[in-house]
């Protein structure tokens, strides 16, 4: 069974660094395209960020490009998303999730396997 476990969130001032983490068990690691997704109150879930399965591409929203870098570590079977000036705005429950197949890494029908999530709040 595919279990991700993120941590990492918590509560920082505007303009601060965060460094979220994602760990997955199951399959064979560099088998997923992993990607974080957030959600803010009241708001549908979007797309921040995305890696591919060798971590050769990366893809970013507009919201957030500039200010976020997705890596992945497949000899440790995480996957994190450092993020860096960070604005009241970013403040959402961010989900890391990884797909075993194929399509649009920016759309989230395009995962299967989702974390719990983990709380992300930006002070101004």
């Amino acid at each position: 069974q595919v279990q991700l476990v993120e941590s990492g969130g918590g509560l920082v001032q505007a303009g601060g660094s965060l460094r979220l983490s994602c760990a997955i068990s199951g399959r064979t690691f560099n088998s997923y395209v992993m990607g974080w997704f957030r959600q803010a109150p009241g708001k549908e879930r979007e797309f921040v960020a995305a890696i591919t399965r060798s971590g050769g591409s990366t893809s970013y929203a507009d919201s957030v490009k500039g200010r976020c870098t997705i890596s992945r570590d497949n000899a440790k079977r995480t996957v994190y998303l450092q993020m860096n000036s960070l604005k009241p705005e970013d403040t959402a429950v961010y989900y890391c999730a990884a797909s075993s197949g194929y399509g649009f890494i920016q759309l989230d029908n395009t995962y299967n396997y989702w974390g719990q999530g983990t709380q992300v709040t930006v002070s101004s």
